[in-house]
């Protein structure tokens, strides 16, 4: 059990990437608190993981962040490992044709919410051994598309914080890494590709070496690698989880 006796926030916990990841951690004897701002996917998540929390956020509100570690104190007991993974994507399209609420809303998910897990978080960290936190990035912060610039920036700011938290976290011995993955079965799918055809899914998977989109199981084994004590030396790393998509 690589995590036993931890206990994980994860946001995004709902469906996809969270989803996966909430399922791989507590398989691994994790205790969940499982988040999202849907609350009836993050009760059903919840219901199907023995010992899971679930509980609503929205992640970009300070308030309600406090309140999710408030709950992770008062029902599980502290946190050890915070996973940051809920965002939003930006449907495909011209950059100039998003409109400025647009933007808003994708950097107050995507960017805004890490620095409000952060300080709400962190200090939970420093009272437990071992303790880390992975970000949910994108291959888009390091090998862009066309059509999701806004997006892009969004996911390339997380890359950029993963580093810049885990230099200045690392003398507390908190370790700070994100994943990059491609483009994945998840609910975003149809935005990225500015629908969902077998013809755009085949453009799509022909620029993947391995052929193929990510899926949820293949981000919940990077992230529970980056996030167990196999994984103490290292910090300050986004690992591509993309088939080779950013060789």
């Amino acid at each position: 059990m690589r995590l036993k006796d931890k206990i994980a926030v994860v946001t995004g916990a709902g469906s996809g990437f969270g989803e996966g990841i909430a399922q791989r951690f507590a398989a691994e004897g994790a205790r969940v608190l499982a988040a999202d701002i849907n609350a009836d996917a993050a009760e059903r998540v919840a219901a199907g993981i023995t010992g899971a929390v679930p509980c609503t956020v929205d992640v970009s509100d300070g308030g309600q962040v406090r309140a999710m570690m408030d709950q992770a104190v008062a029902t599980l007991g502290g946190m050890d490992i915070l996973v940051n993974n809920a965002g939003i994507a930006q449907r495909r399209g011209p950059m100039l044709e998003v409109t400025e609420e647009e933007f808003e809303r994708i950097y107050a998910v995507n960017v805004k919410s890490i620095y409000l897990t952060t300080i709400h978080g962190v200090p939970l960290l420093r009272k437990r051994p071992g303790a880390n936190i992975v970000n949910i990035a994108s291959t888009a912060a390091i090998s862009p598309r066309a059509g999701l610039t806004w997006y892009n920036g969004s996911k390339g700011a997380v890359w950029t914080l993963t580093k810049s938290m885990a230099a200045e976290l690392a003398p507390e011995n908190i370790r700070v890494n994100a994943i990059n993955p491609v483009i994945g079965e998840t609910g975003l799918t149809e935005e990225f590709m500015g629908g969902d055809t077998p013809e755009l899914r085949a453009k799509f998977m022909s620029t993947i070496p391995l052929g193929r989109m990510s899926t949820p199981r293949d981000v919940a084994n990077a992230a529970l690698y980056l996030a167990s004590g196999e994984a103490d030396f290292i910090t300050g790393v986004c690992m591509e989880v993309d088939g080779g998509r950013c060789i």
